[in-house]
This record gives structure tokens, sequence and C-alpha cells, in this order.
């Protein structure tokens, strides 16, 4: 017996010490390991690390692997700035895809006093990663609240005809336009990309079914304002070249009396310079046939020998009365 607890007792030293060194090892490798856990991260693309040491911003890194003090010392925040989010406004949409309406975030009061239903779609991006995390507590609340409060003072400026049919475009570039300058002032880093208005509809059946009844006709009236174009474009070329033929016929009948008249200017200069030779005959000339033109039936006789000048009437109709009147 004495022999059995004499060994037991001279073998506890050297377990000890072992047990010692495995405790020691594994502390040993738990510090590593908390070490190697601790003291490096990782950021993606779409990325950026903010980094604090001791609770005060020291970093903001990129891309890629990087190091940092263990055991809490140092802290990184990582935060996407190249991911595109959205906000919905009058409407949510599930994770089945499913769409719910919120209307106490789409009923709206326009500015001739009617109401409508209106969805808008925000997306935005993380701008300033510091400013996001630190210059607001919810900056996507508060870029909500800012969209929803612009969206009803725009709305408020106009009428629902051009709400809900024309005015849509220009109602979205001038809420956008608002929502950028009063993010500037902010300063939450948060920057808007674009606002679109997803629905907008009147908020009973029968004004509903009204617009659509508007609309028809305006479709209606740029279908006939292209048919017309069109028979516009078909009909101006035969047009335009029954101009041109009207004008290059007119250009020859213009060239062709310029040129009678020139002819009869000739002909007129001749019978002038034969006058001036011989003033008498020209004259007597121009006497006959005067009368031939105004008197055609009459027959003109000249007594070359005497030099003067008989006007008879038509013999041959007077012979012929006198022969019959003879004859009864």
């Amino acid at each position: 017996m004495k022999d059995f607890n004499a060994s037991t007792i001279g073998m506890q030293p050297g377990m000890k010490k072992k047990l010692l060194r495995i405790i020691v090892a594994a502390a040993v490798l738990l510090f590593l390991a908390a070490i190697s856990t601790t003291c490096w991260y990782t950021v993606s693309d779409k990325q950026q690390g903010v980094v604090t040491t001791l609770g005060r911003i020291t970093a903001v890194t990129d891309a890629g692997i990087h190091f940092k003090a263990p055991f809490g010392i140092q802290k990184v925040t990582l935060v996407n700035v190249n991911v595109q989010q959205k906000i919905e406004i009058g409407y949510k949409t599930g994770s089945d895809g499913s769409v719910t309406a919120v209307s106490d975030e789409s009923k709206m009061i326009t500015g001739d006093f009617n109401i409508v239903n209106i969805d808008f779609f925000v997306e935005y991006k993380v701008a300033d990663p510091v400013k996001y995390l630190y210059a607001s507590q919810a900056p996507e609340s508060v870029l909500k609240s800012l969209v929803q409060s612009q969206i009803r003072t725009v709305i408020g400026s106009y009428g629902v005809d051009d709400i809900l049919t024309t005015g849509k475009a220009e109602i979205q570039a001038m809420v956008k336009d608002i929502i950028i300058k009063e993010l500037e002032q902010y300063d939450i880093g948060l920057m808007l990309i674009d606002v679109k208005i997803q629905d907008a509809e009147a908020p009973t059946p029968e004004v509903i079914e009204a617009f659509k009844s508007v609309e028809t006709a305006k479709q209606d009236k740029e279908t006939a304002l292209n048919e017309a174009k069109a028979y516009e474009n078909a009909n101006i070329p035969k047009a335009r070249a029954q101009e041109d033929q009207l004008i290059q016929n007119a250009e020859y009948l213009r060239q062709n009396r310029i040129n009678e008249a020139k002819n009869q200017v000739v002909m007129f200069e001749a019978m002038y310079r034969q006058y001036n030779l011989n003033p008498q005959i020209t004259r007597q000339r121009m006497y006959f046939e005067a009368l031939e033109d105004v008197l055609p039936g009459v027959k003109i006789y000249v007594d070359t020998s005497g030099g003067g000048v008989n006007m008879l009437l038509p013999l041959e109709s007077f012979a012929n009365i006198q022969q019959q009147g003879g004859g009864e």
C-alpha cells in the first residue's frame, strides 16, 4: 500500500506539467485564432469600409483585403456605395412580387382641389459612406420624408388633367430637381438618381373611365393628324409638279408675247424706214390695207393713168342684183 501511494505521488508532478503545457498551447492557439480572425477584413467592389479606431473615424477603404487592429481596437462598417437602391411611395412590393397599395402615401390633392392616387418610384445610392453612417440616424427615412413632402408640393401646383395625362414628365423633372437641391442642404450622404411616376389615376372608377375616354380621344386626334400628314406628304410633290408645269407654260407664253412684240417692233421700224423713203406711197398703201381690214368685201381700184383712186362697192354683188331685177 505504501509503494502504490508513493508511485502515485511520484507521477503527479509530471502530469501537472504536461497538463499545464496543453493549457498554455491551447491559450496561444486561441489567441492566434482571435488575432487572425479580427485583424483583417474584405471589402467587395460594391462597398466601401469605414474604419473607426477607438470610436473615431480614421479611414475609408475601397475594395480588397485590408488589415486592422484586433480585439475591437479598430472596427469596420461596410457600406454599399455602388448599388442603386429604391424607395417605393404609394405601394409596397412583397418578397413574392405581390404589390400592395399604400393609400396614405399615394392619395394627394391637386392644384384644382381634386384627389388623385399617384405612385412614385425613387432610385438613390450612397454618395458618402461617412455622412451616411454618422450625419443622420436614419438617412433613408429622411430621404423618403423629403420626397413625399416635395411630391405633394409639386402635385399641389398642377391640375388633375395635367397630372393624369400630359404633365407626368414635367412633374417628374421638377420633383427631381427640387429633391437634389434639398439633399445638398441636408448633406446626409445620399444621392438621388431618378424619380418616376409609376401610376397616376383618379380615386373613383367613373372618373377613371372619363379620363380613359379623354386619352382615347387624344390618340384618335394623333392618328388623324398622322393620316393628314401622310396625305400632305403624298400630294405635295404632285402639287409642286403641277406648279412647275404652270410656271413653265406661263414662261413659254410670256416669251412668245415678247417675241411677237419684238417682231412687230421690227416690222414697224421697217415700215417706218420705207415711209421715210416714200411717204405718199406708203401712206396710200396703209390706207388701202386699213380699208381692206375694215371693209373686207370692198374692192379697191386704182386708176394709174390719171393718178386718182376710185373706191367702189362690190361690183359683182351689185351686178347680180341688177340682173335679177331686170329679169323679173
